[in-house]
């Protein structure tokens, strides 16, 4: 795919993958399995997969497409973990990525070097690109999918297919 910055086109090969291998990650958990925490203060399944679909709702609402997953209200803010919520099934979080994945691709194809260079304020006295943001999102689901095939491990799961 013909991106309008050539600065995207490797993002995209790794938005391509991510968007691909989210599905495969939490195949097979049991919703039981997906809030376990095994006796530690690690975020659990449901929760990573939760905010990676916040994430993309986020970035995109930030690149000019004003939408929110169905578990909003849950992770708005960046809210870590919490003990005392009741988090959805890991098939709605996935039907929100799916529903979501192509808008901002969409968008990613799209986005002019201008764009990618506006500043935007991640937190008080913190400024970034919106490329710099872009390129951070793409880290953090990189590190949030490899969070979910350890805990495909942990829980005695199989590895994550690729095919």
């Amino acid at each position: 795919m013909k991106t309008v910055s050539s600065r995207m086109e490797s993002i995209i090969v790794l938005y391509d993958m991510y968007t691909t291998f989210f599905p495969k990650v939490i195949d097979g958990f049991t919703e039981k399995d997906a809030k376990k925490r095994l006796n530690t203060k690690a975020n659990h399944v449901a929760w990573l997969t939760g905010s990676l679909v916040e994430e993309r709702h986020e970035l995109t609402s930030i690149l000019g497409n004003k939408q929110q997953q169905t578990a909003h209200e849950i992770f708005k803010d960046h809210k870590g973990i919490q003990d005392e919520i009741t988090y959805p099934s890991l098939d709605s979080f996935k039907h929100d990525w799916i529903k979501i994945s192509p808008t901002l691709k969409n968008i990613l194809l799209n986005i002019t070097d201008e764009e990618l260079d506006t500043p935007f304020e991640m937190m008080p006295g913190q400024t970034f690109s919106i490329y710099e943001l872009i390129t951070f999102t793409t880290y953090r689901e990189a590190s949030c999918i490899g969070q979910i095939a350890l805990w495909r491990r942990l829980l005695g799961y199989p590895a994550m297919k690729y095919d």
